[in-house]
């Protein structure tokens, strides 16, 4: 059976999803409801302690069964400097000395392929247990992503994984598959930003993509400078042995763990932000109509407790916070995402308000939807029908690209799309920018 005849999305042979963006990498099989893992965008990478001289190993890789990955570099004088990477929440939670946390993702696109490589890497052999040659892989990218990095993904999944089959996809029009529709304007957002697509008949129009900076990473910030203000201990759980139940609003008593090393600034503000994350996904809220003091003053408080046992009520802050995501006159989701739909030709108009989606983790800040629902409905035209699309499940809005590329990888059409290893040895790389528009 020649490869391009093959069917690679059938049952027998389990197509893979990766999903990559700031907070995580989503990675999992086409055809399952949910990823199999979601794994931080961060690397850790310390110096290994015990230099091993062994220069021979595969691709200078070994990889250890306790999930740490071993990359070495001989020096000048052949002496190996090696240096471990520490993939996957368990292992970057754990301080170390001298592990500094690296991100490879810049702007919505991979930065660092260097770390990428790795996590990839981790998720063949941890999380997929199988390997990469068996499984056709549908990657999705961000409606910005760069020629030359789609060209560098696509040799590198061909050359390094020798997958069978590859195809990139826009992640807007993922979600809106994932929502049921082809035609939709998606509001994505996530980490460092929020972005509004019009997708037509699946094909993202990306001359109206409208973007902001502001997402998940911008309430943290807030919530951080808020906290800190207040002068609460932000203390990481990592770092503390033990705590005692104190009474509201008294200062905490707890055990910091006895490390014996200063954890890197890296690691330190990576889990200061992931405790504050926390906080903010639990207590803020956005008000259904622009911020007002009055009404917030007067809803219900939400007690948080702090890894140190530290506890408070939190008010009229929630709201403060979350109003950030909105009130900007140029950044609010509402008015990008009427900018975008204003941007695209008038005949398409109707058909995007008629089915907006809402996707990505900061969508699920309480009340968002409602507030955009709200924003945007005062920005439709008259003539305008406004309908808002947003999963109510967490695993939909927070995976909605992942599940878009889990269904469209399990179609029976969508099975001439692919890129075979045939076709790339054929005619390479640079055919993904014809093949995947």
């Amino acid at each position: 059976m020649s490869a391009s005849g093959m069917l690679y999305g059938g049952d027998e042979i389990g197509a893979l999803v990766f999903d990559p963006g700031h907070h995580s990498l989503r990675v999992g099989y086409a055809q399952e409801d949910t990823p199999k893992a979601e794994i931080p965008a961060i690397v850790g990478i310390a110096p290994n302690d015990s230099p091993k001289i062994e220069p021979e190993t595969k691709e200078g890789n070994t990889i250890t069964p306790s999930r740490e990955f071993i990359h070495l570099h001989t020096g000048g004088n052949g002496f190996v400097l090696a240096w471990k990477y520490y993939i996957d929440t368990t292992y970057l939670h754990t301080p170390r000395p001298s592990m500094e946390l690296h991100s490879y993702m810049k702007d919505g696109m991979i930065e660092n392929w260097d770390f990428f490589e790795k996590v990839v890497d981790y998720s063949y052999e941890k999380i997929i247990q199988s390997a990469s040659e068996y499984h056709p892989v549908l990657f999705s990218e961000s409606p910005w992503n760069q020629r030359q990095k789609r060209e560098k993904l696509t040799e590198l999944m061909f050359e390094k994984y020798k997958v069978p089959a590859f195809y990139l996809v826009k992640n807007a029009a993922l979600a809106a598959f994932a929502n049921g529709r082809s035609t939709a304007l998606v509001i994505d957002s996530g980490a460092t930003h929020t972005t509004a697509v019009p997708v037509l008949d699946g094909y993202v129009i990306s001359n109206a993509v409208v973007k902001s900076p502001l997402g998940g990473d911008y309430l943290i910030l807030r919530s951080r400078e808020m906290l800190e203000g207040l002068g609460i201990d932000l203390t990481p759980t990592a770092l503390i042995s033990s705590k005692e139940v104190v009474r509201d609003k008294e200062k905490p008593k707890y055990t910091k763990k006895n490390v014996s090393f200063l954890p890197t600034n890296s690691w330190m503000v990576y889990m200061v932000k992931k405790t504050v994350q926390d906080f903010q996904q639990s207590v803020l809220q956005v008000s259904e109509s622009p911020y007002d003091e009055r009404i917030a003053i007067s809803a219900p408080t939400v007690n948080y407790e702090f890894p140190t046992g530290y506890h408070q009520d939190f008010g009229y802050e929630r709201f403060k916070l979350a109003e950030g995501l909105f009130d900007h006159a140029m950044l609010g989701a509402g008015y990008i995402a009427a900018t975008s739909a204003g941007m695209c030709d008038v005949d398409v108009r109707p058909a995007l308000y008629s089915s907006v989606v809402l996707t990505g983790g900061n969508s699920l800040v309480q009340g968002f939807s409602e507030r955009l629902g709200k924003d945007l409905s005062s920005r439709t035209p008259g003539s305008m029908r406004l309908k808002m699309i947003a999963a109510n499940g967490t695993v939909e809005r927070r995976f909605g690209a992942w599940v878009g590329g889990s269904i469209l990888a399990s179609i029976g059409t969508f099975q001439q799309m692919w890129i075979s290893m045939q076709e790339y040895q054929e005619s390479g790389k640079a055919q993904i920018d014809r093949k995947c528009p």
